[in-house]
């Protein structure tokens, strides 16, 4: 994974990324589990799914947990921000009854069981950096170092993803082999100048702002385009059609079945 192929983009290359599939479960399976959870994940790999993408964001006493929002109150029984409660408070919350009674008691995982999780299922992770203003360097740090510390060296592709630069760029400066991804909506006309000042691999962009010019000039560089988040399939067969590498899915499952094989040096 931190081999050849992972390296960050440069104009023209054609990075093969071995291990990263045509399609991403989205927060794992979350049209049919409670975003986020280590019960989402399992139930993606029992559906195919081969990698994950998941959100992690630092607690007050500085312990990285799987969570989207900055606030427990959509995904949880809590209120109040993540940033401001402590991980042990975190961990007794129900994570799945506001999603369906059958997952009742479903916890907020921490990011490292949820490393240790996917490990064990063989399924690589995409790990976007939430960041409260001012947490960014401090996100950024700390995820490197546990991904350093528990994801196998031969184990399957890890990525990191953030809409925050400084998360990425202090994630660069801990660990410098680790894959980056830039996420943004759209682009942007600095897209190409922010992929090599922050030796990113991937650009992953919105659906809704994917204007053809740009994806055209994107393909056209060798950039490895991520699209989220696509869980039409006829949808998704346009985007490959049109050269996206891999997309992000709510229903991988759904999706699975349009996504063209990949060629034999990208597999």
């Amino acid at each position: 994974m931190r081999g050849k192929g992972w390296e960050p983009w440069k104009p023209g290359l054609k990075l093969p990324l071995p291990g990263l599939p045509r399609v991403v479960a989205h927060r794992g399976a979350s049209a049919d589990a409670p975003e986020n959870t280590l019960a989402a994940f399992r139930l993606a790999r029992e559906r195919g799914a081969t990698m994950v993408e998941l959100d992690t964001r630092l607690t007050r006493d500085g312990v990285l947990v799987v969570i989207h929002d900055s606030t427990l109150d959509r995904t949880t029984d809590g209120h109040g921000r993540v940033i401001e409660t402590d991980a042990a408070r975190i961990a007794a919350l129900d994570a799945g009854s506001w999603f369906d009674p059958r997952f009742r008691g479903e916890a907020v995982p921490t990011l490292e069981a949820a490393l240790e999780l996917l490990a064990r299922l063989g399924m690589g992770v995409n790990v976007e950096l939430k960041a409260d203003p001012g947490q960014e360097r401090r996100t950024g740090a700390e995820a490197a170092r546990l991904i350093e510390r528990v994801w196998p060296a031969e184990g399957p592709p890890v990525l990191l993803s953030s809409f925050a630069e400084e998360a990425l760029a202090a994630a660069r400066r801990e660990a410098p082999d680790l894959p980056r991804g830039l996420l943004r909506e759209r682009a942007g006309p600095d897209w190409r100048e922010a992929l090599e000042r922050l030796a990113c691999t991937t650009l992953h962009l919105g659906r809704g702002h994917l204007d053809e010019e740009t994806l055209r000039e994107l393909v056209r560089e060798a950039v490895p385009v991520l699209v989220y988040t696509v869980n039409d399939p006829a949808e998704a067969r346009r985007l490959f059609d049109r050269g996206v590498r891999a997309v992000f899915s709510d229903r991988p499952e759904a999706i699975a079945p349009v996504a063209p094989p990949l060629p034999h040096a990208w597999s």
